[in-house]
């Protein structure tokens, strides 16, 4: 059953979308940012108390330079006026989501994050770039619900959808 309550999700991850979620995460096109940020903030409906973001580990942050669902959610909630925890941290380094079948990736991502800030009775919404099987922002939602939280959102920029022929428009 999933952790998190609900799912925004504002592109297809299919071309060209792809390509810039891509060149934003793996070759530091962070102007990117500002575009994807405030596509994704203009669909929010349902507002929640706290925006965190999806945490790298320590050594992917080293190896990567800066974390992209950290650069998004800081401009969504700087567009949208809603405070930015930073009460998550991943523990576990884990290998790439990407890199593993489906079927693994939410054994990969067991009690890969913890939470140490107590959001007893509040609403926190998950940024992250891309959702393919959601075990990442399942198990950080997790991680969420044993701080207290009551509700948990997901927003990401793009979502992995079945094989439709749906393009990503902008």
């Amino acid at each position: 059953m999933p952790q998190f309550d609900r799912t925004l999700a504002v592109f297809a991850y299919a071309f060209p979308l792809d390509k810039m979620v891509q060149a934003l995460k793996f070759n530091g096109q962070l102007m990117l940012v500002h575009l994807l940020a405030h596509k994704l903030a203009q669909r929010v409906k349902i507002r929640p108390d706290y925006i965190v973001a999806m945490p790298l580990h320590p050594a992917r942050l080293r190896e990567r330079g800066f974390n992209q669902s950290l650069e998004l959610a800081r401009q969504i909630a700087r567009n949208l006026k809603i405070p930015l925890l930073n009460t998550c941290q991943r523990v576990r380094n884990t290998p790439p989501q990407s890199a593993l079948p489906w079927k693994e990736r939410g054994k990969n991502m067991r009690k890969a994050f913890t939470c140490t800030e107590d959001l007893s009775g509040k609403h926190v919404a998950v940024v992250d770039d891309v959702m393919t099987s959601g075990a990442s922002v399942n198990e950080l939602a997790r991680a969420l619900r044993q701080a207290n939280a009551r509700e948990v959102s997901a927003w990401v920029v793009a979502r992995t959808l079945p094989h439709s022929g749906l393009q990503a428009p902008l």
